[in-house]
C-alpha cells in the first residue's frame, strides 16, 4: 500500500472501520492541491455532516440501539431480527449487526473531521480565520468520540488522516482516560473559536461545544466527584449567557419535536437536521417508521413500523397531567376515517402493537418523501437548554450548590406545567424546595428521564449512574431483563470483525 492521502472529494475521507480503508473516490487530489482555501476545509467538514445523517449513525442503528438498551423502549413482540432483540434484552453480542455497522460509520464521521483539521495546515492564511472554521471539525470529532468511548471504554483513538492503511490495521486501543482528555481538548478548542450564535443550529456554536463540556464532566463525575464542580462551572457559564448564546426554553413543549418551529426555536443547541431528502440511506430519517404506528393514518404517512414501542409501564407510570406525556405519547390512532385508542391497533394491522406508540419522530416531522414516514423534515435533538439546565441541577446538587439545583430544576419543570400554548396549565410538575443531596439525586435522574425521553440520552444515564440493578429488575418499567451483566460495567463489546482484523485490539470488553 503506497503512503500517501487522498481526498474523497464527494463527502470527505471516510475510514471503514480502524482496519479497513475503502477507496472508491469520486476524484482524487493530493490534500497540499485540495486545500487551498478555507472553503475547502469546510467541505471536508460538511463530509462529516454528511456522514451523520447516513442510517447508520443516529438516524437509525446507533440512534435505535441506544433506545433499546435503555429501560424506556421495548421491541413489538412480532421482531425477532437478533440484533434488536439482544439490545432489548442487554445480552449483546460481539458480532451484533447494529454495532458492525455503526462502528465504522463512528470512525467515517472521524476520519471526515481528521482530514479537514490536517486540511487546515496546507491553507495560507489567518491561522484565526482557519480555526474559526476548523472548530467545528473539533467538535464532530469529540461528540462523535464521547458516544464511542460511554458505549464500549477503551478505544482506537485516531486524531489523523490514514495516510497507511496497515499500520492503521495494527493500531491498539486507548484508554478511557487518555480518550476523555482528548475529548476535552477537542471541546475546548471549539468552545474558544466557535462563534456565539450560527445560522442553523445544525451547526455548532460556542454553546454547543460548551454544553458537552459540561456533558462530559459531568459523565466523568463516576470516576473522580471533582469533575462535577467542573460540570457546575460550565453548566452555570452557559445559563449566565443564555442573551449572548441566544437560547431559552421553548414556550410549548410540542415546539421541539415540529419541523416548521424547531429551526426558529432557542432550546435545540446542537441538532442533526435531515430535510426531506435522500440518496438512498444517505440523508434518510428513520426514526418516524420504526416508531410510528402501524397501518395509522393520522399523519398521512400510512403508519410507521411499530417496532420501537415503550412498554406499557412507561405510559402508565408517567403522571397523566404532566403535558410531555401526551406530546411524547400516541395513544390513539386512526384506521379507515376512524380514532380508535392503542387497545384496537392490532384489529386493524395484526403485526401491530397495542401499546402507546412514540409520537416525538412522527406527530410533527412533516412530510415525508418515502413510505411509512421515512425521509421526513425532522430535527434530532442531539442537546438542547432544558438538558443543560439538568445537567446543572445535577452537578449543583453533587457540589452543595442547592439552591441552583432547585431553581434549574424548577425552570424545566414550570414549562412542562404551563402545558400546550393556549391552553390550561396543569399543577404537575409541581415546583420543589430543598431536598436531601440524595432525594435530589434522584429527583434530578427522573426528570431527565421524563424531559429527554426517546431522545438517546437514557442508556447513558443508566450507565454512568449505575442503575442497572434497580431499573432491569422485576420492578422496573420493562421488567426483569436476566441477559443485564454488572460484570460488563455497561459496555458493550467491541465488534467481533473488528477483533478478528486486529488483534492488537484485545482483549474483548469484560463479560463477552
Amino acid at each position: 500500500m503506497k503512503k500517501f492521502k487522498y481526498i474523497f472529494v464527494l463527502i470527505g475521507m471516510s475510514m471503514i472501520g480502524c482496519s479497513d480503508l475503502e477507496e472508491q473516490p469520486v476524484g482524487l487530489l493530493t490534500p497540499s492541491s485540495f486545500f487551498t482555501s478555507i472553503d475547502k476545509v469546510q467541505i471536508a467538514i460538511n463530509g462529516a455532516y454528511a456522514h451523520m445523517e447516513h442510517r447508520y449513525f443516529m438516524s437509525r442503528e446507533m440512534s435505535m440501539s441506544l433506545m433499546l438498551a435503555s429501560d424506556m423502549v421495548d421491541l413489538n413482540v412480532n421482531v425477532t431480527n437478533p440484533e434488536r432483540v439482544q439490545f432489548s434484552n442487554v445480552g449483546i453480542l460481539a458480532d451484533n449487526a447494529n454495532i458492525a455497522v455503526y462502528w465504522p460509520k463512528c470512525y467515517q464521521i472521524i476520519g471526515a473531521a481528521n482530514q479537514a483539521i490536517d486540511g487546515a495546515s496546507y491553507v495560507t492564511a489567518d491561522a484565526a480565520a482557519k480555526n474559526k472554521v476548523v472548530a467545528q471539525a473539533y467538535f464532530i470529532r469529540a461528540f462523535v468520540y464521547y458516544h464511542l468511548v460511554r458505549q464500549f471504554g477503551a478505544i482506537p483513538y485516531i486524531d489523523k488522516p490514514v495516510t497507511d492503511v496497515q499500520a492503521a490495521g495494527s493500531i491498539s486501543k486507548t484508554s478511557v482516560a487518555e480518550v476523555y482528555k482528548n475529548i476535552i481538548a477537542d471541546l475546548k478548542f471549539a468552545k474558544e473559536w466557535l462563534p456565539d450564535t450560527q445560522i442553523t443550529r445544525a451547526i455548532p456554536a460556542k454553546s454547543a461545544a460548551s454544553s458537552f463540556l459540561a456533558s462530559v464532566y459531568l459523565t466523568m463525575g463516576q470516576y473522580d466527584p471533582a469533575n462535577f464542580q467542573l460540570a457546575y462551572d460550565e453548566a452555570k457559564d452557559i445559563i449566565s449567557k443564555e442573551g449572548t448564546y441566544n437560547l431559552g426554553l421553548e414556550t410549548d413543549f410540542q415546539n421541539l419535536f415540529d419541523y416548521s418551529k424547531t429551526d426558529a426555536s432557542k432550546e435545540p443547541i446542537f441538532v442533526i437536521d435531515f430535510i426531506g431528502k435522500s440518496d438512498g440511506d444517505q440523508g434518510r430519517d428513520y426514526l418516524a417508521a420504526f416508531t410510528g404506528i402501524r397501518a395509522d393514518e393520522q399523519y398521512g404517512y400510512s403508519g410507521g413500523w411499530s417496532i420501537l414501542v415503550p412498554s406499557l409501564n412507561v405510559y402508565n407510570t408517567w403522571n397523566s397531567l404532566d403535558y410531555r406525556r401526551a406530546v411524547s405519547f400516541d395513544a390513539t390512532g386512526v384506521f379507515k376515517g376512524l380514532r380508535q385508542p392503542y387497545t384496537k391497533f392490532t384489529t386493524y394491522y395484526t403485526a401491530g402493537d397495542n401499546r402507546p406508540h412514540i409520537a416525538k419522530y412522527t406527530r410533527k416531522a412533516g412530510p415525508a418523501a418515502d413510505g411509512n414516514g421515512r425521509t421526513t423534515n425532522s430535527n434530532y435533538l442531539m442537546m438542547r437548554y432544558a438538558e443543560v439546565l439538568l445537567i446543572g441541577a445535577e452537578a449543583a446538587n453533587e457540589v452543595g450548590q442547592t439552591a441552583d439545583a432547585v431553581t434549574w430544576t424548577n425552570r424545566v419543570r414550570a414549562r412542562a406545567r404551563a402545558g400546550a400554548a393556549g391552553g390550561t396549565a396543569s399543577v404537575f410538575p409541581a415546583d420543589i424546595t430543598t431536598l436531601s443531596k440524595d432525594a435530589m439525586r434522584t429527583l434530578v435522574l427522573e426528570d431527565r428521564k421524563w424531559e429527554l425521553a426517546f431522545e438517546f440520552s437514557r442508556w447513558y444515564d443508566i450507565a454512568r449512574r449505575d442503575l442497572g440493578p434497580t431499573v432491569f429488575s422485576a420492578s422496573g418499567l420493562e421488567g426483569a431483563k436476566p441477559a443485564f451483566v454488572t460484570a460488563r460495567k455497561y459496555l458493550f463489546p467491541l465488534p467481533a470483525n473488528e477483533l478478528t482484523r486486529n488483534p492488537n485490539l484485545l482483549p474483548q470488553n469484560a463479560g463477552y
